[in-house]
């Protein structure tokens, strides 16, 4: 399942990321940060923190440098696969936001 994730997620940036638009609101793009989780964690840990990204991004929501975390988030199990995930945007380092700057 990893690996299919992981071709799945490089046939969306070659074959329609150019065409949507590159307008994501975080650095790496949420479909790096998806690749990079999975590649990583698997496909429950990955896929869930992937998830978690991009439905972070959007419009009024958070933004900035927000890389994969190099360790799960203490207190993640897999029969409680949301807590993978960082569901806001307050880890992210204030100097690196974008939503913020002055």
């Amino acid at each position: 399942m990893k690996y299919l994730a992981i071709g799945l997620i490089k046939l969306y940036q070659i074959f329609l990321s150019p065409f949507i638009g590159r307008a994501c609101r975080y650095q790496p793009t949420c479909s790096r940060y998806t690749e990079e989780a999975i590649g990583r964690f698997g496909f429950w840990a990955g896929g869930w923190m992937g998830l978690a990204r991009i439905l972070r991004c959007h419009p009024f929501g958070h933004s900035g440098f927000d890389p994969v975390p190099r360790q799960l988030p203490q207190g993640a199990r897999w029969y409680k696969p949301w807590t993978y995930g960082l569901w806001g945007g307050d880890h992210i380092d204030p100097e690196t936001r974008l939503d913020k700057r002055k």
